[in-house]
């Protein structure tokens, strides 16, 4: 994918295809942003510029072909094993940048999460972005910069990669997946500007399963203990949407504060249910809104980390459902 074919990211596109063309490229990178937003696909096509035959990412040429293909023996990607990047990939990385560029004009290394760069790793690659040749060309990616080595983006020039827009990213999702205009709202907003979520795996969820929790939890009231705990497990039990379950009630609860605040409907996200949301912020007030998307940010920390996430999902249910007298400060 070239420059001109990735959404957004216009300021980022000009900062580096100037320096490109005025020979200024730094010798190493730290594209941060959230999960999804582009960020690799920006990397790919900086390569493509680089590598390029005819100097623009022309998609035609062996070299772009080969980066589209993922097999350009000078691009190198190192990814996490398992938890951590390792040393051994660091070391056997080393290695291959000892020699020099085989078909390009340079090797660009190119490592994903590099949030998740073990220490050891993380130092030995310090010392190569120390020392850095000038035909090797480093680029990090990670949506928690705050969690890489601060030793080592200090020696990255920082690029930040901010959400796309809602507005674009729902105009996408209508061309390219043909959705009903509130579908591609919904799916915009709950992506959060991620292109990962909205095209990926959760589309099905934020679109069907999303309506389904709404309305188990708008059901629930303080006195039904056992309907809480039934919907607590099955809540658990899809593991695979747990963190898009909490994001879905926080949407929900943000949704009903905003009304209360009488903002418009096309400020919410789920367009879809508005009478239930005026319905639920009837029973509440702004105070007990407020407290209870509290709740739900001290649920999402805590499932974040080793803990019982069966009782976790059972006290946060009982808090969503306890009266707005109940939660007075």
């Amino acid at each position: 994918m070239a420059f001109d074919q990735i959404l957004g990211h216009d300021k980022q596109k000009e900062v580096l295809l100037r320096a490109v063309h005025t020979g200024r490229l730094a010798h190493a990178y730290l594209f941060e942003g959230p999960e999804g937003v582009g960020k690799k696909l920006m990397a790919l096509a900086l390569a493509r510029l680089v590598f390029c035959e005819q100097k623009s990412g022309c998609s035609g040429c062996i070299a772009c072909r080969k980066i589209d293909h993922g097999n350009h023996p000078d691009i190198h990607v190192v990814e996490p094993d398992g938890n951590f990047i390792k040393i051994e990939q660091i070391r056997s990385l080393q290695r291959e940048a000892a020699y020099k560029p085989l078909e390009a004009p340079r090797r660009i290394i190119l490592i994903d999460c590099a949030d998740q760069l073990h220490p050891n790793a993380g130092n030995a690659l310090l010392k190569t972005l120390e020392e850095p040749r000038g035909d090797i060309l480093f680029l990090l990616l990670t949506s928690r910069p705050e969690a890489v080595l601060e030793t080592i983006r200090s020696r990255c020039q920082r690029l930040r990669f901010p959400p796309i827009a809602l507005r674009d990213l729902q105009r996408l999702l209508t061309e390219r997946l043909e959705l009903e205009e509130t579908q591609a709202h919904l799916l915009a907003a709950l992506s959060d500007g991620s292109f990962k979520k909205a095209f990926g795996k959760d589309r099905e969820f934020y679109l069907d399963g999303r309506k389904e929790l709404l309305k188990a939890v708008s059901a629930l009231s303080e006195g039904s203990v056992l309907p809480l705990f039934e919907l607590a497990e099955k809540i658990v039990k899809d593991s695979e949407h747990l963190d898009e379950t909490i994001e879905v009630l926080q949407a929900f609860y943000r949704d009903q504060l905003l009304y209360l605040h009488g903002r418009p409907a096309e400020e919410l996200v789920n367009i879809d249910v508005l009478d239930k949301i005026r319905r639920m912020a009837q029973k509440e007030t702004i105070d007990s809104l407020l407290r209870k998307l509290d709740f739900l940010a001290q649920a999402r920390m805590h499932l974040g980390r080793n803990v019982n996430k069966q009782l976790t999902m059972e006290v946060l249910l009982m808090r969503l459902c306890m009266h707005p007298a109940a939660l007075r400060i």
